[in-house]
């Protein structure tokens, strides 16, 4: 089997609402589909939604390099051989994770379905039955946070992410807003997305929070700031999550030897795709460290893709993968019984593609075909 033609689509996916972090605010989500067909027929999907703060892409650079770069470069390769096909993705361009992960879901997709398994079988067999899913609290006024947080309870939900970061005074405002709503029986992790900048501002803003028994707390210093992750970790009782500090093994390696971080958030748009993040779950495990699979809020495609990794490691504690709960139109049809996920055992990623509603969301496309 080898893959034979890649066509790529960038599109713009429609949110219920505007989701907002610290550095930005997305009327709607743009990412880029990939839709990879085999010699044999079979298709595979993937997908890339770009991050410009946390892997230095865009939406637009990310299609270039698909179009020009790296689907010519896997064109003739065989889809199966997962690591052959990152070894030439890596020696043809330096970095750009994101793109690589389209390439690699896409994969992982069409070889599921060409042996009749789900991705997972394809990771190391299923290992988790089922994962509570956490709702996603965008930033605003504590009363509002609090609000949603009382709403979302009423839908079964029993643990809160909360997005900060824009001032630690008033990102603790938020959080003690929500922790005295929701009671002290629900679990609230709480994501800086690097907004408090430093480890002296966590460790004040931390101070304040001890009372409010979070999970954890998430990526509060900049993310090449390894050394303030150690120093909030030292000198804070709450464990310690690293996120944007982690894209791959070099990042992985130095907050394991550092002991950095209590957990890490491994994100397939991070680290190039499907076989990089087992890659890492496995050397969070050999450490000791507790694993999350995170999203850049991808579409059914790219949460799919998380959940299988997610599912087939032992060492993922936890998933944050919400992005199609967040959508009034998806190209996929990810299934969630909220407050949990469950998957099902159909092949490959075990979604459908419908090929209408991405004709309807795409705004530019190209097709790269074996010669």
């Amino acid at each position: 089997m080898k893959i034979q033609e890649i066509e790529i689509f960038a599109i713009r996916l429609p949110l219920h609402e505007p989701f907002v972090i610290s550095y930005a605010t997305y009327d709607n989500m743009p990412s880029i589909i990939v839709k990879l067909t085999t010699d044999t027929g079979v298709v595979g999907y993937g997908e890339a939604v770009a991050d410009d703060h946390v892997t230095g892409e865009s939406w637009e650079g990310t299609f270039a390099v698909l179009r020009h770069t790296l689907a010519p470069a896997v064109i003739r390769l065989d889809p199966s051989e997962f690591e052959r096909l990152h070894e030439c993705m890596d020696k043809e361009i330096y970095g750009v994770p994101t793109a690589k992960a389209a390439i690699d879901i896409a994969c992982f997709d069409a070889v599921g379905k060409h042996l009749g398994v789900p991705a997972y079988q394809l990771l190391g067999g299923r290992y988790h039955k089922e994962f509570p899913i956490t709702h996603v609290l965008s930033i605003g006024e504590p009363e509002a946070m609090a609000n949603e947080a009382a709403q979302r309870m009423e839908a079964g939900y029993t643990s809160f992410k909360m997005k900060v970061g824009t001032n630690a005074d008033e990102d603790v405002k938020r959080i003690q807003a929500v922790r005295a709503r929701v009671g002290e029986d629900i679990a609230i992790r709480v994501d800086v997305n690097q907004g408090w900048v430093n480890s002296s501002t966590t460790l004040q803003a931390m101070k304040k929070l001890e009372s409010c028994h979070l999970d954890w707390l998430e990526q509060p210093v900049k993310a090449d700031d390894i050394d303030g992750l150690v120093e909030v970790k030292s000198k804070s009782a709450t464990p310690l999550m690293a996120d944007e500090g982690v894209r791959g093994v070099r990042e992985m390696r130095e907050i394991i030897a550092k002991r950095a971080a209590d957990k890490v958030n491994i994100k397939l748009m991070k680290c190039g795709g499907m076989y990089p993040a087992m890659k890492l779950a496995h050397m969070a495990e050999m450490a000791g460290i507790d694993c999350q699979v995170g999203s850049m809020v991808e579409s059914s495609v790219g949460s799919a893709a998380g959940f299988h990794v997610a599912f087939s490691q032992k060492a993922m504690t936890s998933v944050e993968l919400t992005g199609p709960l967040k959508f009034s139109k998806d190209v996929g049809n990810l299934t969630y019984d909220v407050p949990f996920i469950r998957l099902n055992e159909k092949p490959g990623l075990g979604i459908d593609v419908d090929e209408k509603a991405l004709a309807e969301l795409t705004v530019f496309s190209e097709k790269v075909v074996s010669a």
